[in-house]
């Protein structure tokens, strides 16, 4: 594999087509697509009114096991899944989400998949793509600058400087804008109080996007954003300030969903990108939607494993948007599982049976997880060229035990050929009879509802919540008494079960620490905040940036 061309390499030289060739194959017309370049466009609102009422085709979640240093290959799972399916005749579209420019300038890189299973034009959707992100943050900020406008303005409304609840954001990792001060200066320049940054991507703004269904309902749900409190403790909301039809207007061309295609042509329609470690981890409901009535199988993902992305994806976008999947690929790697099994990064190429029995116990727990949840589920393994025939025996082992397909995976090295075996089994087990469980029910307390995902999905003992997130839950339950039968979003570390990073496999006796509990009333969401998880992550000692450049004819390198 010394000699294999790097992601960014084969992206080069992929052969890609206009994008009206690719909207056309799936029934799209040139006069239905609002151009970004030969490349890539958005469809129109009118295409997707028009389409609105055809039948849909089978939803397929690609999910995975807790991501490790030794990478699992989510996203390229996802676009050699699309390509095999299309390989083997049956109209394919995927719906991923936008990559962030924090992870892509930090540690985790690209996220447009690998090897020969990529989307295209890759640079493009790692950057700038069609300005969607740019967008969603001038929003959030324009709130925000409004905000400390109408305290400084007289403050009609009377809202405490104390208790401002929504953050100013920016699409990339800044740990000194964690926590700050505004306003400082003279008295033209504001009043000063305490703000934060979080990452455009854990923003309810991002979350609102992904989650409306129309320019009218994004425009309500901006409107429902509790931007804090007054003086006396009453709430105020973004509508009270008038500036919800602003900030749509703003998102009124990123709510539209873009169309690229992959390294093999299949259509990819990529769409907003919130994190699933701190947000709810999915793209658009409008592009899962708008897949599924373009094609025989739409394939997406989640974010990070399937105890936050896809648990996210069915207890609050299923349930909101009435979305059903037919089934689930939970994709994993022997290095990986090794790496769970207590094998250090360095040694991972290693044939060690002992540490994939070891650390199978994650795989383990997702495939419960997923069939609890009454779907259909099989098992990606991303085959490596020094994985070892006693090692994979070992998760054909499990998959037998659990009743599970098992698929080998080579779609990174030889794309759609590489699918081709599990294209057919996810065929397969979306013929078979499934039903949809969720976690928990709309009725349940706040506290219930935490614990019910705390013990079924994480496997904790018990749940730990303080003093001032019961506080938070009071307040929550005293604005609205609807507000309590909202989903939650738990932000939790995506590298284990647990809300401890290192307690790698299937840790058991631990309890889930809430530190505090946001309303995302706009989102239709409330939100957990757990151990240590931070909105605005910060920079590694060696970020990927010192590594991307672009050369004098405007070629970037680098990028992964």
């Amino acid at each position: 594999m010394a000699d294999f061309p790097k992601d960014i390499e084969i992206a080069h030289n992929a052969k890609m087509i206009p994008i009206t060739e690719v909207a056309r194959s799936v029934g799209i017309e040139e006069n239905e697509l609002e151009m970004y370049g030969r490349y890539k466009a958005k469809i129109t609102d009118a295409f997707i009114e028009r389409n609105k009422d055809k039948p849909d085709g089978k939803l397929v979640l690609v999910t995975a096991i807790n991501p490790t240093p030794a990478g699992e290959g989510k996203t390229t799972t996802s676009v050699g899944l699309a390509q095999a399916l299309a390989k083997l005749g049956k109209k394919a579209v995927l719906a991923l989400r936008e990559p962030s420019l924090g992870p892509v300038f930090g540690i985790k890189g690209g996220a447009a998949g690998g090897g020969y299973s990529q989307v295209v034009p890759m640079e493009d959707i790692n950057l700038h793509f069609t300005g969607d992100f740019h967008a969603i943050t001038s929003a959030n900020n324009l709130l925000c600058a409004v905000i400390d406008n109408h305290i400084h303005q007289g403050n009609a409304l009377g809202i405490d400087p104390r208790r401002v609840l929504f953050q100013r954001v920016m699409d990339m990792n800044d740990r000194a804008l964690r926590n700050i001060v505004v306003g400082l200066g003279k008295k033209a320049d504001g009043m000063p109080r305490e703000d934060h940054f979080s990452i455009t991507v854990a923003s309810e703004v991002m979350a609102i996007l992904c989650l409306a269904d129309s320019i009218k309902d994004l425009k309500e749900r901006l409107g429902n954003i509790l931007v804090g409190y007054t003086f006396d403790n009453k709430p105020v909301y973004c509508r009270q300030l008038s500036v919800n039809g602003a900030m749509a207007a703003l998102l009124k061309d990123a709510i539209k969903p873009n169309l690229v295609q992959t390294l093999e042509n299949t259509p990819a329609l990529v769409h907003g990108g919130p994190f699933a470690n701190i947000a709810h981890g999915c793209n658009s409901v409008r592009a899962t939607r708008l897949a599924l009535k373009l094609a025989d199988y739409c394939v997406t993902e989640a974010g990070f494993g399937a105890d936050l992305g896809a648990e996210k994806f069915i207890d609050i976008k299923c349930r909101v948007s009435g979305l059903r999947p037919s089934a689930v690929v939970i994709v994993a790697t022997v290095r990986a599982l090794k790496y769970n099994g207590g094998v250090p990064k360095t040694e991972l190429k290693a044939e060690n049976v002992d540490a994939v029995r070891a650390g199978i116990c994650n795989l383990e727990k997702h495939i419960e997880n997923m069939s609890a949840f009454g779907l259909p589920v099989v098992v990606a393994l991303n085959r490596f060229a020094d994985d070892t025939d006693n090692e994979i025996a070992v998760v054909e082992k499990l998959c037998r035990k659990k009743n599970v397909e098992l698929a080998l995976s080579c779609v990174f090295a030889k794309g759609s050929e590489g699918g081709l075996d599990l294209a057919r089994k996810v065929i397969a087990a979306c013929e078979k009879e499934s039903s949809l469980e969720f976690t928990y029910t709309d009725d349940m307390t706040i506290e219930e509802k935490i614990s019910a995902v705390a013990g079924k999905i994480y496997g904790a003992d018990g749940v730990d919540i303080t003093p001032a997130a019961k506080k938070a839950i009071a307040e929550i339950k005293a604005l609205d008494e609807s507000y309590a039968r909202l989903p939650i979003c738990i932000a939790k570390t995506q590298y284990s079960l647990s809300d401890d990073p290192a307690k790698l496999g299937r840790p058991t006796g631990f309890r889930l620490s809430v530190r505090d509990v946001r309303l995302s009333a706009g989102a239709g969401f409330i939100v957990v905040l757990t151990g240590d998880i931070m909105t605005m992550p910060g920079l590694s000692k060696q970020p990927a940036a010192y590594s991307i450049d672009v050369d004098d004819d405007g070629n970037i390198t680098g990028l992964f």
